[in-house]
C-alpha cells in the first residue's frame, strides 16, 4: 500500500529481551513459570472471593477486578513472546500489534484506577466505619467498578485512534518484547507531535488523579488511626491497609525507580525494565501480598484449596 513516497508495512519485528539463543531458552522457562504463577494466583483470588460469601464486600469486589486485570495484563504480552521464542519467529502483524498495544494500555491504566478506588474504600471503612454500608452502597460500588474500566478503554482508544493515523515506513523493528506505545511512536516516519503531547497529558492525568485520591485518603486514614487510644485498635485499623499499601509501594515505586531514576542510559532498556515490572512482576506478586497479609483472604483460599482436594479425592 502506498502513501505518497512512503511504503507502509504489514508487520513488525519484536526483538524481545535478548538476541542470544542461550538466554532466550532461559527467558522462555522463566517467563512461562511467572505467567503460570500469575494466572493461578490471581485465578484463586477470584474463585475464593466468588465462593466465600463472607468476602462479598466492596473491598473484595475491587480486589477481584484487580486480579482479573492482572491476569489479562500478563496474558496480553507474555504468550506472544513465548510463542515467538518457541517458533524462532519475531514477527507480529500490524493489526495484532495494534490490538496488543490497546489492551496493554487498558490493563495498565485500570490497575492505577483500581488502586485509587481501593484507597477510597479503606478511607471510608476506617474514617467512617458506622456509615460504611450507607456510603459504599451497591450502586456506588458498581459505579466505582465500571467507571475505571470505561475510562481505561477511552484512554486506550484515544491512543489507538491517533496511532493508526501515523505512517510506518521501511523501519519495522521494535526493540521490545511486545507492542508498546512509546516504541511504536519512535518508529513512525510521520509527525507524531500530537501523539506525544496526548501521551504526556493523558499519562499525567491517569497517574495524578488516582494518586491524589490515594494520598488524601491515607492522610485522613493516618489521622484517624492516630486518634485511637488503644494500641490494639490502632494496629487492627492499620492492618486492614497493609496489603493495599504494599501493592501501592510496589506499583508507584516501579514508576519512580524506572522513569525517574533509570538504571540504564539507554531508553529502550528502561522501557523494557518498566514493562517487565508492570506486566509480569507486579501481577505475579499481588496475589501473594493479598493472601499472606490478609487473614480473611488466607482463610478463604485455604477453604477453596481444601474443597478442591476433597473433590479430587
Amino acid at each position: 500500500m502506498q502513501q505518497g513516497n512512503q511504503t507502509t508495512i504489514s508487520e513488525f519485528i519484536l526483538l524481545g529481551l535478548s538476541s542470544e539463543m542461550e538466554k532466550e531458552s532461559l527467558l522462555f522457562v522463566l517467563f512461562l513459570g511467572m505467567h503460570l504463577v500469575t494466572v493461578a494466583g490471581n485465578g484463586l483470588i477470584i474463585l475464593a472471593i466468588a465462593r466465600d460469601t463472607g468476602l462479598h464486600t466492596p473491598m473484595y469486589l475491587f480486589l477481584a477486578n484487580l486480579s482479573f486485570a492482572d491476569i489479562s495484563s500478563s496474558s496480553t504480552s507474555i504468550p506472544k513472546m513465548l510463542m515467538n521464542i518457541q517458533t524462532k519467529s519475531q514477527s507480529i502483524s500490524y493489526s495484532s500489534c495494534i490490538t496488543q498495544m490497546y489492551f496493554s494500555i487498558v490493563f495498565t491504566v485500570i490497575d492505577n484506577f483500581l488502586l485509587g478506588v481501593m484507597a477510597y474504600d479503606r478511607f471510608v471503612a476506617i474514617c467512617h466505619p458506622l456509615n460504611y454500608t450507607t456510603i459504599m452502597h451497591p450502586m456506588l460500588c458498581i459505579l466505582l467498578t465500571v467507571i475505571p474500566w470505561v475510562l481505561s478503554n477511552i484512554v486506550a482508544l484515544t491512543h489507538t485512534l491517533l496511532l493508526i493515523q501515523l505512517v510506518f515506513c521501511d523501519s519495522n523493528t521494535i526493540p521490545h518484547f511486545f507492542c508498546d506505545l512509546a516504541p511504536l511512536l519512535k518508529l513512525s516516519c510521520s509527525d507524531a507531535t500530537v501523539n506525544e503531547l496526548v501521551l504526556l497529558v493523558v499519562g499525567l492525568l491517569v497517574i495524578i488523579f488516582p494518586f491524589a485520591v490515594i494520598l488524601f485518603s491515607y492522610i485522613y486514614i493516618i489521622r484517624a488511626v492516630l486518634r485511637l487510644l488503644s494500641l490494639e485498635r490502632k494496629w487492627k485499623a492499620f492492618s486492614t491497609c497493609t496489603s493495599h499499601l504494599t501493592v501501592l509501594l510496589l506499583f508507584y515505586g516501579t514508576i519512580v525507580g524506572v522513569y525517574f531514576f533509570p538504571l540504564s542510559t539507554h531508553p529502550e532498556d528502561t522501557d523494557k525494565i518498566g514493562a517487565v515490572l508492570f506486566t509480569v512482576v507486579t501481577p505475579m506478586v499481588n496475589p501473594f501480598i493479598y493472601s499472606l497479609r490478609n487473614k480473611d483472604m488466607n482463610s478463604a483460599l485455604r477453604k477453596l484449596i481444601s474443597k478442591k482436594r476433597g473433590s479430587s479425592l
